[in-house]
């Protein structure tokens, strides 16, 4: 059983929230409920959560807000529930750092393995400098991987997301091969991802438009065709 793990369940359909609390908490675990982006905000400041289960839709915000307002402050685990199937709006929220998504309707069983999932790899989290270094140079740039920047050629500190960051460091630390969608997906987010999907590829075209020169004609992230991609410079680990 959980060792009193608390959850905080985030949706404004009261059958929704009855069903999981009941059953998380028949699972051992300490469950609250909140209803909107506000009650929310109010249950956190009477305590701290170890996950946070966030409705896409809420009355009073978006669930793709609060994920962000969340991630600005803390590193609860985040599991977005929704009921949208595009692998885009997927992906956008494991930008925002999102650790999983479950899609309405959903079975009890698998969101409950999602959740022991995404709890066990947030309390063992990796980080890139846990690899052994501290920074690292390609082309110009500098990642800090303590500190989690990344720094232009010309010295600007360059505005990412957590997945973007983890993004670009899992390229840089595995420069010496490309990398197919799978292996970048898990690096990411922690799960498997169906390479057929287009999740991947949107998250790399995001971070070209932020790295290159000409995001169509990309220099630093090269495309493998038919398996992923590669970070094309030489990096200097140190």
């Amino acid at each position: 059983m959980p060792t009193e793990n608390r959850i905080l369940i985030v949706d404004d359909d009261d059958r929704v929230r009855r069903i999981l609390s009941r059953y998380l908490s028949r699972e051992g675990y300490v469950v609250d409920e909140a209803a909107s982006g506000e009650q929310m905000r109010a249950r956190l400041a009477e305590h701290s959560v170890d996950l946070v289960i966030l409705d896409l839709m809420l009355p009073d915000t978006d669930g793709l807000s609060l994920a962000r307002e969340l991630r600005r402050s803390s590193e609860v685990a985040i599991i977005m529930l929704t009921g949208k199937v595009d692998p885009v709006d997927r992906v956008v929220g494991l930008e925002l750092g999102a650790d999983d998504y479950v899609t309405k309707p959903f079975d009890q069983r698998e969101l409950l393995a999602r959740v022991r999932t995404v709890l066990r790899r947030a309390s063992a989290r990796e980080t890139p400098a846990e690899h052994g270094w501290s920074s690292a140079r390609f082309a110009g740039w500098t990642l800090d991987l303590v500190a989690q920047v990344l720094t232009s050629p010309n010295g600007k500190a360059l505005d990412l997301t957590s997945a973007q960051f983890q993004l670009i460091s899992t390229l840089a630390l595995h420069a010496d091969r490309s990398l197919s969608r799978n292996e970048i997906m898990q690096s990411v987010s922690g799960r498997s991802w169906n390479p057929t999907e287009r999740g991947v590829d949107v998250m790399i075209a995001k971070l070209r438009k932020k790295l290159e020169k000409d995001p169509k004609a990309p220099s630093l992230i090269k495309t493998v065709r038919g398996l992923g991609y590669t970070l094309a410079a030489r990096v200097e680990l140190s």
